[in-house]
């Protein structure tokens, strides 16, 4: 299954669960169920939330695009070490065995 970045995202901001969809656009016309997860129709549901910049979002986003691929590129570095009898790093290990 492909990760949701965009949702991943969001739930970092306001201590997690502090918005949903949008349903219908300011007119009052329903927005379809595969246009309305976008960053124009999120609504804040919990009290004292604030929406974060899409600037911020998208900042997010790329940060953990980022920590996924250096944790695969930890995994593949760790198993040539293994294969070649090297010392591992820590990201490596948890790369591998999740310690």
């Amino acid at each position: 299954m492909d990760r949701d970045y965009f949702q991943e995202a969001l739930h970092t901001f306001n201590g997690g669960n502090w918005y949903g969809w949008k349903t219908h656009d300011d007119s009052g016309n329903k927005i379809p169920n595969n246009k309305r997860m976008t960053y124009a129709n999120i609504k804040i549901i919990k009290e004292g939330a604030t929406i974060p910049s899409e600037a911020d979002v998208n900042a997010k986003i790329q940060e953990l695009k980022d920590e996924e691929t250096a944790k695969a590129n930890a995994r593949t570095s760790g198993k040539a070490k293994l294969k070649a009898g090297e010392a591992l790093t820590d990201a490596e290990i948890a790369a591998l065995f999740g310690a």
